[in-house]
C-alpha cells in the first residue's frame, strides 16, 4: 500500500483520497488517509489472505505488542504452540475493567491484564459540548 498521508494525519490534506471527500474533479491524494490508531495487527494479513488492503480496519504490519488474541488459548485455555505469537490472555484476570482504559490510556494496550471495553463517545461531547451534561446516557 501507499505510503500515510502526513497531512491527513494532522487534518490538513486539501486533496482528498478515494476513501473521503475529493474536492474537485481529478484531484486525488496518492497517499493512504488513516482515521485513527490501529490497535490489532489483522489476523488475515499475517497469514497473507486480507482481501481489504488500505480499507482494513487493522494492522498490516508486524508488532508483537499488537498481536490479536490466540484463538486456542482464549476458547479452551491452552495453546500447544509453543511458538504462538499470538496473546495468550488469562479469561480469569482479564474480567476486571482497566481503570486506565476506562479514563483514556492504557500504556499496556493489548498487552494489559485487564480488561479493555470500547465505549461510544456522545456525538455531542465530540464536538464540544452535551447539553445532557452528567445526565448523558454515553457517561
Amino acid at each position: 500500500g501507499a505510503a500515510v498521508c502526513e497531512f491527513f494525519h494532522r487534518g490538513l490534506c486539501t486533496k482528498g483520497s478515494d476513501s473521503g471527500c475529493v474536492p474537485g474533479p481529478g484531484v486525488r491524494c496518492p497517499f493512504r488517509h488513516v482515521a485513527g490508531e490501529k490497535t490489532v495487527v489483522c489476523k488475515h494479513w499475517l497469514r497473507g489472505l486480507c482481501k481489504k488492503g488500505d480499507g482494513c480496519d487493522f494492522l498490516h504490519e508486524y508488532d508483537a505488542t499488537k498481536m490479536p488474541e490466540c484463538y486456542f488459548y482464549s476458547k479452551f485455555g491452552e495453546c500447544s504452540n509453543k511458538d504462538c505469537p499470538f496473546l495468550h490472555i488469562d479469561a480469569t484476570t482479564s474480567t476486571v475493567g482497566c481503570p486506565w482504559y476506562d479514563r483514556g490510556f492504557c500504556r499496556h494496550g493489548p498487552l494489559c491484564k485487564y480488561k479493555h471495553t470500547r465505549r461510544v463517545m456522545c456525538a455531542n461531547y465530540l464536538v464540544g459540548f452535551c447539553p445532557e451534561g452528567p445526565k448523558c446516557k454515553f457517561m
